[in-house]
Order: C-alpha cells, then sequence, then structure tokens
C-alpha cells in the first residue's frame, strides 16, 4: 500500500459518463413505455449494456441495431430510438462534478485526460454539448481506438500516448469494474459514487486539500 500523504500525483484521468456527464438511457425509455418496468425490462433484456458497449469498442450503431432488431423484431421502434433519439439520454453535466474539473484545471498543477467507452458515431455531438470537454489534455475514446474499458490495452494506450506515469496518476470512474482494471494496471484509482465523495477521495491523496 502507497503511503497516500507522500505520494504526488500530477495526473487525474476521467471517466465522462455518469460522473461528468449525466447519461443514462432510462431517461429516454421512461418516456417510451408506459411503465418504468417494461423500460427497465427492455435496459436488461434488449438494448444491454453489453450490447451498448459493442458499438463502445467500434461495431457501427447501424450494424448493432440490425442485430437486435433481428432477434427482438417486436421491439424495432424502441430498438431504433437508442441511437435515433440518442440526445434524450443525456441529462446535462454533474456540474457538481464539473467545477471539481475546473478547480483542477485551473490549478495548473494537473494534466487532465479523459478515458471513455463511447461510439465514435455520439462522441461527436457530446464535444457540442460539452464544451469542458475542450479542457482535457487529451480524450482516448473506445470508439476511435476500437477497444474499451476494462481491457488492459486500453489503459495502457492513454498511459503510452501521452507519456503518462501510472505511479502518479489517479483514475475516477462509475464503474467498479473498470476501476480495479485501473488499478491492476497500477494506477491508483477513485469508484466515483458522487461529487462530494470525489472531493474528499481527491483530499485524501492531497488533491484539492
Amino acid at each position: 500500500m502507497k503511503n497516500q500523504h507522500h505520494q504526488v500525483y500530477d495526473t487525474i484521468i476521467f471517466d465522462l459518463g455518469a460522473v461528468l456527464i449525466d447519461w443514462n438511457p432510462r431517461y429516454l425509455y421512461n418516456k417510451f413505455f408506459a411503465t418504468e418496468a417494461e423500460a427497465a425490462h427492455f435496459l436488461q433484456h434488449v438494448c444491454t449494456a453489453d450490447w451498448n458497449e459493442e458499438q463502445d469498442a467500434g461495431r457501427s450503431l447501424q450494424e448493432g441495431t440490425e442485430l437486435l432488431i433481428t432477434q427482438h423484431p417486436e421491439y424495432e421502434a424502441a430498438i431504433r430510438a437508442f441511437y435515433g433519439r440518442w440526445k434524450e439520454m443525456l441529462a446535462g453535466e454533474i456540474s457538481a462534478s464539473v467545477e471539481i474539473l475546473r478547480t483542477l484545471k485551473n490549478s495548473g498543477r494537473y494534466k487532465l485526460y479523459a478515458l471513455t467507452n463511447w461510439s465514435n458515431e455520439t462522441f461527436p455531438l457530446a464535444l457540442v454539448e460539452f464544451p469542458f470537454l475542450q479542457w482535457f489534455d487529451g480524450l482516448v475514446v473506445s470508439g476511435r481506438e476500437k477497444q474499451r474499458k476494462p481491457y488492459h490495452s486500453f489503459y495502457q494506450l492513454l498511459l503510452d500516448r501521452y507519456q503518462v506515469n501510472p505511479d502518479t496518476a489517479v483514475f475516477v470512474d462509475d464503474n467498479l469494474r473498470n476501476v480495479k482494471a485501473a488499478e491492476e494496471c497500477g494506477i491508483s484509482s477513485i469508484h466515483y459514487l458522487h461529487p462530494d465523495q470525489l472531493k474528499d477521495e481527491l483530499a485524501k491523496k492531497n488533491i484539492l486539500s
């Protein structure tokens, strides 16, 4: 275990969805279906997280959509809405987290990167929607790279591309699976729950304290 009080960090790597950007398919499907239970069933059994991650890893939206329609023809309209009405899954930025990012940026003490599982076809919409994405020193997007979290090679890609030393980097993600993978790559990590908890965890590492 590293002594956190003597460890100095110079790089913070952020996940985007559910950390800085409030993205959730339920925002769309709670409108689409008559009940929240129907929406939940659809997202658990049809447009699943695993299915969406294949698009994040580079499969085209059209291919992913047509494949599911073949398997679930009765849900065709709902399946087409996943990317057809994708922007309705965005509820804006998580402003308290973005404020933390702003403080880190303004301090001038840290390199800031984003490591995100995101389709390369929808990511350009996010770039337009969220100006704070320009604050990063680099963005590594799974759909562009044709690989994704939690594969170690995806983390290594960021480390290599930007000459980041894993010993002096901190990774922030809401998905425990991705956090564990980063730690296996030697990157100290924070399992994000909410902005106040993130601030506390950073302070424990003498960041923003």
